[in-house]
């Protein structure tokens, strides 16, 4: 029987590969889903790991009121969940795993692409009311045109994987020096991405510089008329701005599986008003956060988190 290793608080769905692999390397598993703040501060004071989603915030707070905490694993890739330069200063590593849900986010990132410029989803939907509209229904193909990937990590990577089949001119921006670039990628400036691309795909983790950073100026900066995608994080498209050049036309269509405040219920008036103008419009697919969050991805992330806690104790 392993040594006991302490109390892990389990604060996010996951896969009970997670929490099997846990309790046999000697940790104890408190779940806890619905997680809140205050719930937590009394749970997290006696527990060695933490494992966490967009659910729960580890703040300094939080992280000042568990003095034996020694690990952070985090269910997908977004850090700002957790005061990163805060935890690590105190000792505690921190684990994400982004490698889990990249597949799963780069299906959904294709599969809104292709139900918007295919007219699937309107279209389905005015069947279902019993209207059988072919020619204003037509489509567009993804051959020969050019998508401007911004942010080239596991979920751009994967997505570029995939757009390959279709032929498409595939551009690739990151701030951060990239290796082992695939052939049928082109990295580039931003400028190139403005003149060149047909198609915007974020996929960028939320910091002080990614917020907003499709605004006026992004949408000014687009030689062409174009189509946004964004899968990362909500706060990354300012919701005016896009609701903006959706009106004008310069913004052609947009696929989003995030939204700049979310839940529905969190939403303040103007922003559940820009929402609901929004999904009125044919161009517009808006999905509820729900990309990476497959049941593979959920297993995957798991596995990963799981063997990062391990090799980390080795």
């Amino acid at each position: 029987m392993s040594e006991y290793k302490g109390k892990v608080l389990i604060a996010a769905p996951v896969h009970s590969v997670l929490l099997d692999g846990l309790k046999q390397v000697g940790y104890e598993c408190l779940r806890q889903e619905k997680i809140t703040q205050s719930i937590a501060f009394d749970l997290i004071q006696d527990c060695t790991g933490v494992v966490t989603s967009t659910r729960l915030q580890l703040n300094k707070e939080l992280l000042d009121a568990a003095p034996k905490l020694r690990w952070i694993g985090r269910m997908g890739s977004g850090m700002e969940v957790i005061d990163l330069e805060y935890a690590l200063g105190k000792g505690i590593k921190c684990f994400s795993s982004p490698e889990g849900n990249c597949n799963a986010v780069a299906e959904h990132a294709l599969g809104m692409l292709l139900s918007l410029t295919k007219r699937i989803v309107w279209s389905h939907n005015e069947v279902r009311h019993g209207l059988w509209k072919r020619d204003e229904n037509r489509g567009i193909e993804l051959e020969g045109k050019t998508i401007g990937i911004i942010g080239f990590g596991h979920t751009g990577r994967a997505l570029a994987k995939k757009l390959q089949a279709f032929d498409m001119n595939i551009l690739a921006y990151d701030k951060y020096e990239q290796h082992d670039i695939p052939n049928y990628v082109s990295c580039c400036s931003l400028d190139a991405i403005y003149k060149d691309a047909d198609i915007i795909s974020f996929h960028v983790p939320l910091q002080e510089d990614t917020s907003h950073y499709f605004n006026d100026n992004f949408i000014t900066n687009m030689r062409k008329a174009f189509i946004l995608l964004n899968t990362s994080r909500g706060i990354v498209v300012d919701t005016k701005a896009l609701l903006k050049g959706l009106k004008s036309g310069k913004v052609k269509g947009a696929c989003l599986d995030v939204f700049e405040e979310e839940p529905l219920e969190r939403m303040s008036e103007e922003m559940r008003r820009m929402l609901d103008e929004m999904i009125k419009m044919p161009e517009v697919i808006i999905t509820p956060h729900i990309a990476g969050y497959s049941n593979e991805a959920l297993y995957k992330m798991s596995a990963m988190i799981l063997k990062k806690v391990t090799d980390a104790a080795e």
